[in-house]
């Protein structure tokens, strides 16, 4: 029983100064974390969430349509998708919507591909650089979506236009 007691007191005197190690690391480590995470929770609160969807079915002849990377352009994992003159179609915040094109180039001037798009919550702009053309031209390129609260994203984009 004396050997146990003592035994039980030793690990208990460890116990205490490793907890009281990891205590004092772990404080000033938490605190730091308290404050990023106060941060990130700010600004994940404005970042402005783009999802992928399949194809819209909607349309049915020419488009332009673009994913993240060539990778998720193969696997037709698009972030935007339009019918080449009035209505483009992203999956924001959750929601899959349909938006107006505002504007539009025509895609001869320098190879530039630019395209403006707005609705009440979102202003989107995809610049896009000609990197091959044969039947459907294929983009490298930017979508910039605006929120009217300040909230800006600008994404990579790789994708084709075509008929």
């Amino acid at each position: 029983m004396k050997y146990f007691i003592i035994f039980f007191s030793a690990f208990l005197l460890v116990a205490c100064k490793k907890e009281q190690q990891g205590s004092q690391n772990s404080a000033s480590v938490d605190s730091s974390n308290i404050v990023k995470d106060s941060v990130a929770t700010d600004l994940s609160s404005k970042k402005i969430a783009v999802e992928t969807f399949p194809f819209p079915p909607e349309i049915k002849e020419c488009s332009c349509y673009f994913a993240k990377s060539k990778a998720d352009f193969l696997a037709e994992k698009y972030i935007y998708a339009d019918d080449a003159g009035k209505t483009a179609y992203m999956k924001l915040d959750g929601k899959r919507i349909a938006l107006n094109l505002i504007a539009s180039s025509d895609m001869e001037a320098d190879e530039v591909l630019s395209k403006e798009i707005e609705n009440d919550d979102y202003k989107i702009s995809v610049k896009g650089k000609k990197i091959k053309g044969e039947e459907a031209l294929l983009f490298e390129g930017t979508l910039t979506i605006e929120k009217p609260d300040g909230t800006v994203v600008n994404i990579p984009i790789y994708g084709e236009c075509g008929c």
